[in-house]
């Protein structure tokens, strides 16, 4: 099983999309929303990403809402 990680905020709608695809394929993933705890951007920033959503596949890193990219990802 891939270690999902999704990096989201409180007022972005991609986000919210986001972890409706993954709810919708059965997918577990730890939400780590940069409102609810200034520490989780800081890991954003220091990934030089200033932008939600990011959605982190193990090693991988997705910035925005990639469908494709992420299945690619999923698939490996």
């Amino acid at each position: 099983m891939k270690n999902i990680i999704v990096y989201t905020s409180n007022t972005c709608p991609y986000c919210v999309t986001v972890k409706e695809y993954l709810k919708s394929n059965n997918l577990k993933y730890e939400e780590k929303n940069v409102n609810e705890n200034p520490s989780y951007r800081k890991e954003l920033m220091a990934m030089k990403i200033m932008s939600v959503p990011v959605i982190k596949i193990d090693n991988e890193v997705v910035v925005g809402f990639d469908q494709n990219k992420i299945e690619e990802l999923l698939n490996k």
